[in-house]
């Protein structure tokens, strides 16, 4: 699969965004009233509403990424025993060759000429045009299998092609959005300290009630990351990212999800708001690109953006909520 391709330059993009930042943040020739952290905040958020889509798309080619990976490992092993029949079939090829470069055939014919005896000669003739046949079954046969051989090969080179054309485009998207993320969490730690925003990242009872459901477990495991650093791109066990976060939570109850807040949405049935239940996974926005998982009690616990924790937050004010979905 051919890399998603970012619509507009990550560096381009979010530049300006930055810059209206620092006018904010550093001091001017001009006498300006020092910014409030809600005004500093809002420019956060700005400028994270503009990088996550991106981190969020990054993660989207990266998971087909390791997908490709794994179609070329198993391209790989599937055609093992092709190649020990390939190398058979060169050494039969080098014994006939062999045979043919020492004139063994033209000293056969010489001999089944000089015997003297007609029948003796036909029975002879017959006996050379049967090894000849069967040398010409050997040379089709091995000709038939490096055909099938290269069938099944080129399309593992094509694949290998296709990844290292990914992984140049993701290492420049890594590059570009890590320099961004690093601008980011500078004015976070400016404004916070070392610590993002007050109080506690886990400040009601989490998951709010049991249930005897893998969504239970699911959403305790969330629960004991609080306090962990967002890293974009991370799953775990230090760090997460949002759909990494949501991702190990789920896997812990081995129950798979892809790393994309959008794929996970496309890959799990949705749920109403009226029958949501403790696991559920809360989407945001439109298109999406933030999920977080409901703990009860109208609370999730999600991965908010650079800079910040893994947190619980009241569901509705983490963002306009697209929708809810239930793995399984």
């Amino acid at each position: 699969m051919a890399p998603a391709r970012v619509r507009t330059p990550l560096l381009v993009v979010l530049a300006s965004a930055f810059a209206a930042v620092m006018v904010v943040v550093l001091p001017g020739t001009q006498a300006h009233a020092d910014p409030t952290v809600t005004e500093i905040e809002a420019k956060i958020r700005q400028i994270w509403l503009q990088a996550e889509p991106l981190i969020e798309e990054y993660n989207g080619v990266h998971e087909q990424y390791k997908k490709n990976r794994a179609k070329q490992d198993a391209l790989k092993k599937k055609i093992e025993p092709l190649q020990r029949q390939m190398d058979l079939a060169q050494l039969r090829v080098g014994v006939l060759a062999a045979q043919v470069y020492r004139g063994g055939q033209a000293d056969a014919v010489n001999a089944m000429l000089s015997s003297g005896s007609p029948q003796v000669l036909a029975e002879q003739l017959s006996f050379l045009d049967y090894v000849a046949r069967d040398q010409e079954r050997q040379l089709k046969g091995i000709s038939d299998l490096k055909a099938n051989y290269d069938a099944q090969k080129t399309p593992i080179d094509t694949l290998v092609a296709t990844l290292a054309q990914q992984d140049a485009d993701l290492a420049k998207r890594k590059k570009a959005i890590e320099a961004q993320l690093t601008e980011l969490q500078r004015l976070r730690r400016q404004l916070y300290g070392t610590t993002s925003g007050t109080g506690s990242f886990r400040p009601w009872p989490c998951p709010a009630s049991y249930e005897p459901t893998k969504g239970y477990q699911a959403a305790k495991f969330a629960c004991t990351q609080t306090g962990k650093p967002y890293v974009w791109a991370a799953d775990g066990p230090s760090s997460y990212d949002c759909s990494g976060l949501t991702l190990a939570a789920w896997r812990a109850v081995k129950v798979y999800l892809p790393h994309q807040s959008s794929e996970q949405r496309a890959s799990i049935p949705y749920v109403s708001r009226a029958n949501l239940k403790i696991g559920d996974l809360v989407f945001y926005y439109r298109p999406i690109h933030h999920v977080g998982i409901y703990v009860g009690d109208n609370k999730i616990v999600h991965a908010p953006s650079a800079g910040d924790y893994v947190r619980m937050a009241n569901m509705d004010d983490s963002g306009p909520i697209n929708s809810f979905g239930r793995p399984s």
